[in-house]
């Protein structure tokens, strides 16, 4: 007999502020767009969508943050669909949050609280579930509002969804802080074993090129792609949170080491941001950055500008040129015409250096994206020749490890001559192990 508990019936509200109350501001994204996306993190946490809707706001109130009229109206939606959780798509004070869930006698979570409770579920590894812990302690300690006996729960999420961490008790801010000192110092453990993983990687010269994009843009299908690799990839948001790293061979030879990180998404709440820096520096130590858009969806643009946005938020400069390639997605979804329009859109923006339609479904444009990347890495490097003895087996391993074997040939005598293509910084090494004849730019 199943004895699963029922979903949580929840309803989606998003607030389209006017250009009143954001000071003029304008908004990137489309409403119809914002609740779609709300809808998706809702179901991204297996929640049961009864209800969603689109709320008109020309100010906000300190209170709670709707108007009278419509805290009532929903009030009346609630009762009537036995909603047991109201996802509120924005980020609300710990005042509004305590007088909606007065007034609506349902559970309320705001954007923050939703996404904490999804990354907590879907943590697989140990550093991903410390993270997930200090974004979502940092955010408990500011409202001092729930129990802090979440802290012993078994399962990944963090209290807002039921369990010992719903009673309504003034969290102990002294019990929140040393637990937020004890995590700090084991990330600070993972930083220190991950700069010494890119240490021995860099020993061994394999370019690191790193995954980006907004969330369901593909990201985790791409790279399962390029590298035959099984990560989990699904139509749905956040579908895969840790890190992973595999080598792919590039079409001449080049080993690179493919990283595929988190999904961004717009209004990734800071604490996240700042407790996956020790993630996200894999990005920043990348060669090459490979920016995956959904080139399908209808907020494409106000998508990329999000996620150019984290980046420059960790230091990356996207220029045109630099280290960061568009990968224009899912080409697969478009109708013939569209296509056409988005494959000259390409080739227009920046020539032969991208962005690249691909569909890392069909693996249609792989080729070009995997030969665009060698390109870039491969930029700047020197060719040097080596010749090596008959029996140097040894020797000869260590060039293909190494560097790009260009080409190679055996002399009348056994000797074996090497063309082979390295980082500048490499060509000394190469020189005191092996000699050189000659030495070319590329």
């Amino acid at each position: 007999m199943d004895r699963r508990a029922p979903p949580t019936r929840c309803a989606v509200i998003t607030p389209v502020l006017s250009k009143r109350a954001t000071r003029g501001a304008a908004e990137r994204r489309r409403p119809e767009a914002r609740l779609e996306e709300a809808v998706g993190l809702a179901g991204a946490i297996d929640l049961e969508v009864v209800f969603s809707g689109l709320v008109p706001l020309s100010e906000i109130r300190p209170a709670t943050f709707l108007g009278t009229g419509k805290v009532e109206e929903i009030a009346g939606v609630v009762k009537a669909e036995a909603v047991d959780l109201v996802f509120f798509d924005a980020a609300l004070s710990p005042v509004q949050q305590r007088n909606l869930e007065k007034a609506w006698a349902a559970k309320v979570v705001d954007r923050t609280a939703l996404i904490l409770e999804i990354f907590g579920m879907r943590a697989r590894t140990k550093e991903g579930a410390l993270q997930v812990e200090l974004a979502h302690l940092n955010y408990q300690r500011s409202r001092l509002v729930r129990s802090w006996t979440h802290l012993e729960r078994q399962r990944g999420g963090f209290g807002f969804l039921g369990g010992p961490g719903e009673t309504q008790i003034e969290a102990d801010r002294r019990l929140i802080g040393e637990r937020i000192v004890r995590i700090e110092k084991e990330l600070e453990q993972v930083k220190r074993t991950r700069g010494l993983h890119r240490a021995s990687r860099k020993r061994v010269p394999y370019p690191i090129v790193a995954l980006v994009g907004y969330t369901n843009a593909g990201k985790s299908t791409l790279f399962n792609r390029l590298t035959q690799a099984e990560v989990m990839a699904k139509d749905l948001l956040f579908a895969t949170l840790d890190p992973t790293l595999r080598a792919v061979d590039l079409p001449h030879g080049t080993r690179i080491i493919l990283s595929d990180t988190v999904g961004f998404i717009s209004e990734l709440p800071t604490q996240l941001v700042a407790a996956f820096r020790a993630t996200l520096e894999e990005v920043l130590e990348a060669d090459v950055i490979l920016h995956v858009r959904d080139i399908s969806h209808p907020d494409t643009d106000a998508q990329a500008a999000d996620v150019d946005d984290v980046l420059e938020d960790l230091g990356v400069e996207v220029l045109p040129g630099g280290r960061v390639i568009e990968v224009w997605n899912k080409i697969d979804r478009l109708s013939p015409e569209e296509r056409e329009r988005v494959e000259n859109m390409a080739r227009r923006a920046d020539g032969a250096d991208g962005p690249v339609p691909v569909s890392a479904l069909t693996g249609e444009g792989t080729p070009d994206l995997l030969a665009l990347v060698e390109r870039r890495i491969t930029a700047g490097r020197v060719t040097v020749e080596v010749t090596l003895a008959a029996e140097d087996g040894e020797g000869l391993g260590w060039l293909y490890r190494h560097g790009e074997v260009l080409e190679r040939s055996t002399g009348p005598d056994g000797a074996v001559h090497v063309a082979l293509r390295i980082p500048p910084d490499r060509a000394g090494l190469v020189a005191r192990r092996f000699g050189t004849r000659r030495v070319h730019p590329m």
